[in-house]
This record gives C-alpha cells, sequence and structure tokens, in this order.
C-alpha cells in the first residue's frame, strides 16, 4: 500500500469501540497514541494492543513513554525509568575510577535503559515510543534551575554532545528491543519558558546559535535518527511558523542541511503551539494540511476522543476531502518511512522476556 496513512490519533478508553474500529480502518490512518487513561493492567494493555492490529496489521501503535514523569505505564511488573537528568548526572561523575569513567558507566546505563524500556512495550504490543528528548536542559541564569519546566529534567543535558551520546546509548537500547526511536523536539524546546501544551512559545535565538546549540544532535545523529518531532515553537529570525509548520526548518534544515532521512512527525495538533498559523486560529485539518505540506510525514491528533470523537472524524473528512480537490497528495516516501518504523520481528512474550539474561543484566545496569 502506497496510498498514505498519515493520521494517528488516541482512544478514550481501555477497549475499543466501534467508533474506534471505524477510525482505525480509515485508509488515512497509519497508527494510534496510547495514554495511562488506555491502561489498566499489562493483560488489558496486551489484548487492547492485539485488538488494534486486528483492524490493521500495520497501524503504528505510540507510547509517550520516557521515564520519569512521562512514563504511560508504571505498573503491573513495568520498571520505573528515572528521568534522562539522572544519566546526565551520571555523565559527571568519576567516582573513585578515571577520567571519563562516568560518561561510561552513564551510556552503559542509558543503553540499558533504552532496552528495558523497549523490551517491555514491545512484550505488550507497543511499536514506537517517542523517545528520546533530545533538547537541551538551559538553565535560567538567575536561578539556575531549568528554563524550561516543561523540558526539565526530562533532557539528558545542557551540553549537546552530552545529549548526542546518551541518546545514542539510549536508541542502541531500544533497538536491541526491536524498537525504532523518535528524538524530539527539533531544533530545541529547552530554550524558552512556555509550554506549547497551553502557549506559543517565542525562542528568540537566531540560526547559526541554534545549529551550535540545540539543533546539533540532529546533525551528529543524522544517520542513526528513525524519526523526528519538531517543537511547536516559533523561532522568528529563521521563519514566522512553528517548526512544525515550517518547509524551512523541516526540509531545508532539517533534510537538506543536516542529512536527515527518516520519518518527521507532528507533535500533537490539539496544542495550543499548533492552533494558531500565520496569526490566525486554524481548525486540525487546516493544521494538519500545513504539517504535511511543511514536510511532516505523519500528524499527530491526541485527546480528541474523550467526548465521542468528532474531531477526529473531522479530521479524517477534512483530509480526505483535501485529496478529492487535490489540495494535498498523499507521498509514497511518507508511506515507507512509517512503515518503516514498525518492528521488523516478533516480540519476547513477558514471561519470556523476564527470564531472559538480556533483561535481567539490563535491570542491573540501572541507576
Amino acid at each position: 500500500m502506497d496510498f498514505g496513512a498519515p493520521i494517528s490519533i488516541d482512544i478514550a478508553g481501555t477497549a475499543l469501540t466501534e467508533d474506534d474500529r471505524r477510525r482505525l480502518a480509515h485508509p488515512l490512518t497509519g497508527g494510534l497514541i496510547l495514554f495511562a487513561r488506555n491502561w489498566q493492567s499489562r493483560d488489558q494493555l496486551t489484548e487492547l494492543c492485539a485488538s488494534i492490529k486486528d483492524v490493521r496489521e500495520d497501524l503504528l501503535i505510540c507510547v509517550d513513554h520516557e521515564g520519569g514523569r512521562v512514563q504511560r505505564f508504571r505498573e503491573d511488573g513495568f520498571t520505573h525509568l528515572p528521568p534522562m537528568r539522572v544519566f546526565g548526572e551520571m555523565w559527571l561523575d568519576d567516582g573513585k575510577g578515571p577520567v571519563g569513567a562516568g560518561a561510561l558507566r552513564a551510556q552503559d546505563a542509558a543503553s540499558a535503559a533504552g532496552y528495558v524500556l523497549g523490551a517491555e512495550l514491545r512484550a505488550c504490543g507497543v511499536d514506537l515510543s517517542f523517545a528520546p528528548v533530545l533538547d537541551l536542559d538551559w538553565p535560567d541564569g538567575r536561578t539556575g534551575a531549568s528554563r524550561s519546566s516543561v523540558i526539565g529534567d526530562r533532557a539528558f543535558h545542557s551540553d549537546a554532545r552530552v545529549v548526542t551520546l546518551l541518546a545514542k546509548s539510549l536508541m542502541h537500547g531500544l533497538l536491541r528491543a526491536g524498537m525504532q526511536h523518535c528524538g524530539k523536539h527539533f531544533p530545541g524546546h529547552g530554550y524558552v519558558r512556555a509550554d506549547s501544551h497551553v502557549d506559543i512559545p517565542v525562542d528568540p535565538r537566531g540560526l547559526r546559535t541554534l545549529l551550535a546549540a540545540d539543533a546539533a544532535p540532529y546533525g551528529w545523529l543524522s544517520s542513526t535518527l528513525a524519526a523526528v518531532m519538531p517543537a511547536h515553537v516559533i523561532y522568528p529570525k529563521v521563519d514566522a511558523r512553528p517548526a512544525g509548520f515550517s518547509r524551512v526548518w523541516l526540509e531545508d534544515i532539517l533534510r537538506a542541511r543536516l542529512g536527515f532521512t527518516g520519518a518527521v512527525f507532528s507533535d500533537d495538533l490539539s496544542m495550543a503551539g499548533a492552533r494558531m498559523l500565520d496569526g490566525r486560529a486554524v481548525s486540525h485539518t487546516e493544521a494538519a494540511l500545513a504539517a504535511l505540506e511543511a514536510g511532516c510525514d505523519l500528524v499527530l491528533l491526541c485527546n480528541q476522543s474523550l467526548e465521542g470523537g468528532a474531531p477526529i472524524d473531522a479530521l479524517l473528512d477534512g483530509l480526505s476531502e483535501a485529496v478529492v480537490r487535490g489540495r494535498w497528495s498523499p507521498r509514497g516516501a511518507s508511506e515507507a518511512r512509517r512503515r518503516s518504523l514498525l518492528p521488523a520481528a516478533p516480540a519476547l512474550e513477558w514471561d519470556e522476556l523476564m527470564r531472559s539474561e538480556a533483561y535481567q543484566h539490563a535491570l542491573e545496569r540501572l541507576p
């Protein structure tokens, strides 16, 4: 199938309804994102994921599951993973060992965390976690605390070099578990104080500064990253639109200049940072079209199933109409990138995973 299925949606409950099945079966739907409300137990989650695959085997089941405060599943055997800042702190602590011992321990521990994260999710049927965070943890010049409260300890470090190597280690662990990865939020969300969930952040810095710091990990990892999620942040010295709706950022800089060839997800189109473009309020359909035209391969619409799902239906209908009217044409390359994120091999079942030497060894390496 090369038609293209760029829309990722959510569901309201712990089991599929008939409306969920209808939306998931729509040819423009390529995946869905799970939240804590979709969780009761491991068995329930495994059954839910299986029922999603029964609708369409190629649907990409995603979740924000990073560790720390962003970890959707925390009970019934799931390992409580630390926030990524912990690995940055390990990097700086050589203890009684030689110079650099802390950096090596931190990379080993980050790989272990990636393996545990990916293996546990895959054992329940989840295909992809939106991790790692590549944002820098910029300190506030007055207080020393993180400038961005929404990023904060989700970031590995304030040094782009440390972030790059720890993220690469975590990605290696994910790949060992058979899971791809998604770096976020390009070119960087850590410098702005505003939260794009509820506001429209503006970063006043210029392109040279951004490329030398926040965006540097994307260049250094361009041959490794499987997917990238851009920020709902405006960088007015580069473009008037947020990065996820900017062809300058996605095509000219991310792909042409930095050499990235993987998939690009929009961040959630229901966030405040996605609801204003060029100074005016836009619908979910207009936002999706703008993101796709700018270079996104997939668009996320989250938390719109909770009161019947009318916004999801409106987006599916709106994008279908855009295809008929010639406003947007599906791209085979985007569909190939989406499918490349699906696991290539079966996962270990939970009990088998718990008994495996690789999993037990990874647990021992966690901080």
